[in-house]
């Protein structure tokens, strides 16, 4: 996937989870914070990850699976994302 470093989706995506994950780090160290406050921010994470799954999917399919040289079916690929966001 070296077409990944320009793309700017995931860039800004890996950097808003290195940043949940510094803050998470940060409220185990802060004998004020609550576990469901950390629990909360854990399940943000997870939302996060998820989401950049589900774009470098995307990405994979449409520059390696599919490619430029084959007429693709926008509808039914936003289709197929759609229920595989779903799923993960």
């Amino acid at each position: 996937m070296g077409h990944l470093h320009t793309d700017k989706k995931v860039l800004n995506r890996i950097k808003r989870l290195q940043g949940q994950i510094s803050a998470v780090e940060q409220s185990i160290h802060d004998p004020e914070k609550s576990c469901i406050e950390v629990l909360q921010q854990v399940a943000a994470i997870k939302g996060a990850v998820n989401g950049l799954m589900n774009e470098l999917i995307e990405s994979h399919l449409r520059h390696h699976v599919i490619g430029d040289e084959v007429e693709v079916n926008e509808v039914e690929l936003d289709e197929f994302l759609k229920l595989l966001k779903r799923y993960t």
